[in-house]
Order: structure tokens, then C-alpha cells, then sequence
């Protein structure tokens, strides 16, 4: 074999990853050193995404776009894998029902910002833009709600489907949906601290250092590093999870191909495009087993540590952002910046209102950091939901920080019907209508829930 620089498909992918990690170190000294960056809140994997794709498009660097398409796809399957696989901490009945009620919250502005983009991308192709792909709309919640892994895969599926640029349009809302949680954020915290309603931290105090509800060595684990380190163990785990989806998935479509052919098309394109959803399904079942074999002394020690692999979704993560904002093809947006400035714009303000109208009914002891929380994370992610948090409350003591997470994981149940539609909405005319129909009226039942489930708790 040539070890040399001439075999190109052992040392590109090398290079390519070694771009990316030396340019989030580059973001991380620019975000700590530079002050308009720090004041922005801007996630280091976005800043670090944005420079990327700047290198990109100017022709500086070169890196294969096919490359980058490949780790934003694999990296949001293998987060949510590790995130699936953490050992829950056991919640109260109350508890189980603020989870289901932030798991609501979380999928119903899935549903509001469906809406806002169908009735955007219907109102242009029945007017001004009849070429429109009717269904784009679906892609404002993939991009704002979902971030940039989920922008990628619905807007690879819709290319597929007919829609020219729809990859780049879905990941393109995406970068801006970090924009508007960084921006709008701070500007919504400098007018709430200016009328007395809040203190930023830098008037609390110097923000804590790392904070997390994680052990890092619970009881019955196994050791830190015996005859194999226990970050290898969780590295393990994900991988075989990730590879028995990938075998899972190959099997069902396989048959389906040889049993429903007609079939085969939409579901083959859904299992793949959301094999994320099927991964973190089985992630959760190995979960279950381990606890079972536990139980019944077949497996005497946990192996999976909940720190460990929130680091290594963190990673996944972390790589899915800059990899995502940097394979926007600029030139594909060419015929669509109407409908993505109006989808952009109307999204996140819709966004806002809502969040801040839901927030005050079912967060009445937290309100505002409620708010900032969830509008951060359903414009951009988690962390920008976490980073502008802490700027109120530094030290995480309200329970906004844990809505997010066991939002997040109620929302994965919550939003499987909605995500079914996303293939169906893009089949014809009719279908987007009738999507639609189905989107208002399952937002009207979480509504529904979420208010008398308020009341029921009051």
C-alpha cells in the first residue's frame, strides 16, 4: 500500500477533518479573545462553520463537498445514538409530566414554523413563483427546529424529489437560524435587562465553571480504565448501535423492494434520510436490555457513563455544525432568496411570539429563562439554547436547563407523526394540503394538552 501524499483516499479525509478541527480551535481563541464575538453568544461550531464555508466559496481552501454532505449525515445519527444510550435518572410523576409538556412545547413550534414556511412557499407558488416546490415550506422546522442535520437530510430527500437546491436552501435556513437565536436573543436580553426584569450574568457575577448533572463514575460502573478504557466502551456502543441501524435498515428496505415495490421508494428514502430516528429507537432498546440483564444478574456492572457519551454527542454534534454550514452551495439559492428571506424573517418571528405567549403559561416561576432557553435551541440548538440561559442564569439552578433535555427526548416521540409527513407533503399538490391539514390539527391537539395539562398541575 502507498503510505505516501499521492494516495489521496487514505490522507484526504485526514486533511479534510484536520481543516475542520484546526478551524473550531481558531473559532474557540476568536469567541475567548474577541469581544464582539464573546458579547455575540454565537456557538463556537457555528462561528467556526461560517468560516468555513467563507474559505469555501472564496476558493482559499478546498474541501470536498461530498465529504462534508457524509459528516453532516453520520454525525446527527451518532449523536442522538449516544444520547439515546445515556441511563436515565428516574423522574418523578410530576417530573414525567413537565417532560412530556416541554417534549409538547418542543414539536408544536416544529408544527407553528411548518405552517409559516407552507404558507410561504404555497402563497409564492400560487402568485409571483409558480415553479416554487410546494412542500419547501416543511423545511423552515428541519432548519430552525432540527438544525443543520436535519436541514441536510430533508433537503437531500426533496432534491431527490424534484426540488433543485433543496440541500442547500434547508441547510442555508439553518445558518440563519443561528443567526436569529444568537441576535435576537441578546438584543431580547440587553431590552429585558434595561427594563429591570433580569440580570445578565456579567452584573450576577463571573459565570461558573463546568456545570453538569452527570457522574462521571456512578455506582456498579465499570473502571475508568481496566483491560480497556471506559471511553473506548462507549465509542463501542455507539458504533455497534450505529452499524446494527445501518444492517436494520438495508434489511427493510431489501424486502421491501423484493415484497412492496411501490412501496419501497417513499419508505426507502424515509428510513435512510431519518436513520437517526430508527438508530436512537434501537439505542434505546440496547438500554432497556442492559437494564433487564442487570436486574436479572446476566450483567453485573452499567457500561454506559452518561458523561462520557454526552461528550461524544457533543463531538458528533459539534463536527455536524461546521460540516453542515460549510457545504451550503451559495449558487443553489439563486432562485429561492425570495422565499428564504420571507420564511427566515416571518419564521423567527413567529417563533418568538409563540415561545414567549407558551413560556408564560407553562413556565410561571421562570419565565424568561424558559423563554430564552427554548427560543435558542428552536432557532439554533441546545447549546445556543444553554448559552443564552446562563447569561441569566449562570449557575443553571432554574429547571430550564433540564427542560431542554427531557424535552428533547419527549420530542423524539412526539414528533415521529410529523416526521412522517415530511416525505408524504413533497408527493404531489394534494398531499402538501393535506400534510398541512394534518400539521394544524395535531398542533391543535398538543395545545390542548399542554394547557389543561397546566391546569391539572396548577
Amino acid at each position: 500500500m502507498d503510505f505516501s501524499s499521492a494516495n489521496k483516499e487514505l490522507w484526504n479525509p485526514v486533511i479534510q477533518l484536520g481543516v475542520m478541527a484546526g478551524l473550531i480551535l481558531l473559532a474557540n481563541i476568536l469567541r475567548q479573545k474577541v469581544k464582539i464575538v464573546r458579547t455575540s453568544l454565537m456557538p463556537t461550531a457555528v462561528l467556526a462553520g461560517f468560516i468555513l464555508l467563507l474559505l469555501r466559496t472564496t476558493g482559499v481552501v478546498r474541501i470536498d463537498a461530498t465529504f462534508l454532505e457524509a459528516i453532516t449525515y453520520h454525525t446527527i445519527a451518532l449523536g442522538f445514538i449516544a444520547l439515546s444510550l445515556r441511563v436515565p435518572e428516574k423522574p418523578s410523576e410530576n417530573g414525567a409530566l413537565l417532560a412530556s409538556k416541554n417534549g409538547a412545547l418542543i414539536v408544536s413550534t416544529y408544527l407553528v414554523q411548518a405552517l409559516v414556511g407552507l404558507a410561504v412557499s404555497l402563497g409564492l407558488a400560487y402568485t409571483f413563483m409558480p415553479d416554487l416546490f410546494k412542500a419547501s415550506g416543511v423545511l423552515l422546522p428541519m432548519a430552525y427546529g432540527q438544525g443543520p442535520g436535519q436541514a441536510n437530510n430533508v433537503g437531500s430527500t426533496y432534491e431527490a424529489l424534484g426540488m433543485a437546491g433543496g440541500r442547500s436552501f434547508g441547510l442555508s435556513l439553518a445558518a440563519v437560524g443561528y443567526l436569529c437565536a444568537c441576535a435576537v436573543g441578546v438584543v431580547y436580553l440587553n431590552v429585558l435587562n434595561r427594563r429591570g426584569k433580569i440580570k445578565r450574568a456579567a452584573e450576577i457575577g463571573k459565570l461558573s465553571g463546568s456545570v453538569t448533572v452527570d457522574v462521571f463514575q456512578d455506582n456498579d460502573e465499570i473502571p475508568i480504565a481496566e483491560s480497556i478504557d471506559k471511553f473506548s466502551i462507549q465509542a463501542a456502543l455507539v458504533a455497534f448501535v450505529y452499524l446494527f441501524t445501518y444492517l436494520l435498515t438495508m434489511g427493510i428496505t431489501r424486502l421491501l423492494q423484493t415484497f412492496a415495490p411501490g412501496l419501497a421508494g417513499m419508505v426507502g428514502t424515509l428510513l435512510w434520510g431519518f436513520n437517526f430516528i430508527l438508530g436512537s429507537l434501537i439505542a434505546l432498546i440496547v438500554r432497556s436490555a442492559f437494564k433487564k440483564m442487570r436486574k436479572f444478574k446476566i450483567m453485573n456492572r452499567q457500561y454506559q457513563n452518561n458523561y462520557l457519551l454526552s461528550r461524544l454527542s457533543g463531538v458528533a454534534f459539534d463536527f455536524m455544525i461546521v460540516a453542515g454550514i460549510a457545504s451550503i452551495e451559495i449558487d443553489d439559492l439563486s432562485g429561492y432568496w425570495v422565499p428564504f428571506v420571507l420564511m427566515a424573517v416571518i419564521g423567527g418571528v413567529v417563533t418568538f411570539c409563540f415561545l414567549l405567549y407558551m413560556c408564560k403559561r407553562l413556565y410561571p416561576g421562570y419565565v424568561y429563562e424558559g423563554f430564552l432557553s427554548m427560543f435558542g435551541m428552536l432557532t439554533g440548538t441546545i447549546s445556543s439554547g444553554v448559552l443564552l440561559l446562563r447569561e441569566i442564569d449562570p449557575d443553571l439552578k432554574t429547571p430550564a436547563s433540564n427542560n431542554l433535555i427531557t424535552g428533547s427526548s419527549f420530542g423524539i416521540a412526539f414528533g415521529i407523526p410529523m416526521l412522517l409527513l415530511v416525505s408524504f407533503a413533497a408527493k404531489s399538490t394534494v398531499s402538501v394540503f393535506v400534510a398541512a391539514g394534518f400539521i394544524a390539527l395535531y398542533l391543535a391537539a398538543l395545545l390542548i394538552f399542554m394547557l389543561r395539562a397546566k391546569k391539572k398541575d396548577g
